[in-house]
């Protein structure tokens, strides 16, 4: 335990000396100033010139209406603007602020941004293998008396330890930023939604921004372990993050597209994104959040097994 546990503290110092490391997290907080400050002056079609919120709901709700008026035979759209209806009438009734309008509404708006944090970590994972291949440090590594497990796994553990202060960093600026912007005042607001039959919910709003994260970061952990196994296998950090970041972005445009066919359900990207089972409207009906979760830890051992088979297996040249 003790070889695993230096190998482990060496290999954070490979990750932190470098400046390129640095860049990544200063990057990733300016990404974050940047994202919500757009987002809070860019002014939606469905809201009016107003800093009153209840004018702001009284206007989408009358808007909703004459849509709903207008629509005709149209009856796909009717649900879901008959749900936006009663779920702003039910913030005008319990005057509670929309969640759009508060500083949690910016912190979950912000979760996207886990992407970000994917992409950055996907960098590092990349070279933490292949570097060591592609430098010639690989051999310096494997002549130590260690097994080639213990010194694979210190290397995964420490990008994952490295995505997870990048998630940390994404939250904490987030939330800071969120309350610079729109104050503090309504930290402790509900959180009301609609789920997919139309009933209206009220949740912890804290419990659901700490929700949305943990569940959005199970697709970077997924992403990440990926470009793991193909920095193994193919020993090219260039490689592992090419198909890695194509896996991700790809992977997601076509989840929603696949949806229509049942047997989707056990592709990788329509179980990732496990924020599905907060509002109760999953992607393809029937699905649990059990069943995602079944089929991640799938797909999380074939990746993890296959780099270890590779890395176990594979010769070094002199």
């Amino acid at each position: 335990m003790s070889k695993l546990f230096n190998l482990f503290l060496n290999e954070n110092m490979k990750i932190y000396r470098r400046a390129r490391t640095w860049m990544l997290v200063v990057l990733l907080v300016l990404t974050t100033i940047a994202f919500l400050v757009a987002q809070q002056y860019t002014v939606k079609p469905s809201q009016v010139a107003s800093s009153d919120w209840r004018t702001n709901v009284q206007q989408q709700i009358t808007n909703d209406q004459k849509m709903l008026d207008n629509l005709g035979t149209n009856t796909d759209r009717k649900p879901r603007l008959e749900a936006r209806v009663k779920l702003n009438q039910y913030h005008l009734d319990h005057n509670i602020p929309p969640t759009d309008q508060t500083l949690w509404g910016n912190m979950l708006k912000a979760s996207s941004l886990v992407m970000v944090v994917t992409v950055f970590t996907v960098i590092i994972a990349a070279e933490s293998v292949a570097g060591e291949f592609s430098g010639g440090t690989i051999k310096m590594l494997l002549i130590r008396p260690t097994s080639r497990s213990k010194i694979l796994l210190s290397k995964y553990l420490s990008t994952l330890v490295f995505s997870v202060l990048l998630f940390v960093i994404l939250f904490i600026s987030a939330f800071v930023v969120s309350g610079a912007l729109q104050g503090f005042q309504d930290v402790g607001v509900p959180y009301v939604y609609a789920s997919s039959d139309g009933i209206l919910h009220e949740s912890n709003i804290i419990q659901q921004a700490v929700s949305t994260y943990l569940y959005s970061s199970v697709q970077m952990i997924m992403i990440v372990t990926l470009a793991f196994m193909i920095s193994t296998v193919f020993r090219s950090s260039s490689i592992a993050i090419a198909l890695s970041l194509v896996t991700m972005f790809g992977g997601s445009s076509i989840a929603g597209f696949l949806a229509q066919y049942n047997w989707a359900k056990y592709y990788l990207f329509e179980n990732t994104d496990l924020t599905q089972y907060l509002t109760g409207t999953p992607m393809i009906p029937g699905m649990t959040l059990g069943f995602s979760v079944t089929v991640l830890i799938v797909y999380f051992l074939v990746f993890n097994v296959l780099a270890w088979v590779v890395f176990k297996r594979r010769d070094v040249t002199a």
